[in-house]
């Protein structure tokens, strides 16, 4: 409430304040061009004594306003008639057919000075006022875009906590599609086979058409045990929770080039410890990933996985010798733009974890680099697993 009374307050002194610089310039104007006017005389003489007035009279009518401009007028009319105009240092007319006609020359030219000198400062107001309001506008216009940005910013932090949050319901909802298949299918698949074992000691007792099927469908069994067993593997690996990363790739680059016929080297160190759960998914899921690239699209027979730690950093390197990446589509996959489904999640899964995703590509092969920090946290899950 006081700084609402006293803003006022100072707003008024400081507008009594400006006016009374203005009045003193305008006067000291005036004041400045008579005594020129008296330095000059020995040159210019006493004729037309109006020579160095009509700039104090500009001066005032462009930077002091029609009120100082005024008084300026009247101080150099006065200060023209007492010093200059015979008699001198007396307000007596001498010769009024000269005096009184340029006087009034003097104070009509003055006047339509100040009228132009106050358009031009009007119009001076005028476009600060406009360059004003267009920095007020600037202004707004820039507050409102960093307001946007930062909704757009916090839309972006959300819709990332919820790609996460999906990633891990995700992997979640595989893990237990993974145990139901190891055990209730499972279970269901290893109780037919044991009957199944129980008919087939019987068949002495059937034809050898039904002795046949029995062994046929034995087959199938076993068959689609193999099948759903891999399959569970597949969506989650057991081996990722009880043995680590390590082991889990093991199997995983095995199986792969059995079934693929795509030879891969797995590098990786003997004593490899265990990493966080969040960690370790994320890199059999990159793997998993780059893998199936490879042998949908690279045409390459060979490959190579390494992963390896330096300077507090856990480096995963997939590189195959096939056909590469065309460079439109090597743009597009650096790119924080469109990518395909597979790469799109490797990154999202990787920035979670603070890391990054590098792909490089030429007519010789194809190599996908995770970056990843190694925390003390991470360093230390060995011991909590």
């Amino acid at each position: 409430m006081q700084s609402s009374l006293v803003a006022p307050f100072e707003r008024d002194s400081q507008r009594e304040g400006d006016e009374l610089r203005r009045y003193g310039a305008a006067i000291v104007a005036a004041v400045l061009s008579l005594a020129l006017r008296q330095l000059l005389i020995p040159l210019l003489g006493t004729s037309n004594p109006y020579h160095t007035v009509w700039l104090a009279v500009a001066f005032a009518a462009w930077y002091c306003g029609p009120g100082p401009a005024i008084l300026t007028t009247l101080i150099s009319a006065l200060g023209v008639w007492y010093w200059f105009l015979p008699p001198v240092h007396s307000f007596r007319i001498q010769d009024s057919k000269t005096d009184i006609p340029g006087m009034l020359g003097f104070l009509i030219l003055s006047g339509v000075i100040i009228v132009l000198g106050e358009g031009h400062r009007r119009s001076l107001a005028k476009s600060k006022a406009a360059e004003e309001e267009l920095r007020q506008l600037q202004r707004d216009l820039e507050r409102k875009v960093e307001e946007r940005t930062a909704d757009l910013h916090t839309a972006n932090e959300s819709l990332r906590e919820l790609s996460g949050r999906l990633q891990q319901m995700r992997d979640e909802e595989r893990r237990r599609i993974a145990r139901e298949l190891h055990d209730g299918l499972g279970q269901l698949l290893a109780a037919l086979t044991m009957n199944l074992a129980i008919v087939q000691a019987q068949t002495n007792k059937l034809d050898s058409a039904g002795a046949r099927a029995i062994s046929e469908n034995a087959s199938i069994i076993n068959q689609i045990s193999s099948e759903i067993r891999t399959l569970s593997h597949l969506l989650h690996p057991p081996l990722l929770d009880v043995a680590g990363l390590a082991s889990a790739l093991r199997w995983y680059v095995d199986g792969f080039s059995e079934r693929s016929k795509i030879e891969v080297q797995l590098d990786i160190p003997q004593e490899f410890g265990r990493l966080s759960d969040e960690m370790e998914i994320a890199i059999f899921r990159m793997v998993q990933e780059c893998l199936t690239n490879i042998h949908r699209h690279s045409g390459g027979t060979a490959a190579v996985i390494r992963v390896r730690e330096e300077d507090h950093r856990l480096v995963v390197e997939v590189q195959d010798q096939g056909k590469g990446i065309p460079a439109e589509k090597q743009v597009e996959l650096n790119s924080s733009g469109r990518t395909g489904v597979g790469f799109r999640g490797m990154r999202e899964r990787l920035r979670q974890l603070g890391g990054t995703l590098e792909i490089r590509s030429d007519g010789t092969g194809t190599a996908v680099s995770a970056i990843l920090p190694l925390d003390l946290a991470a360093s230390q899950t060995a011991a909590d697993h």
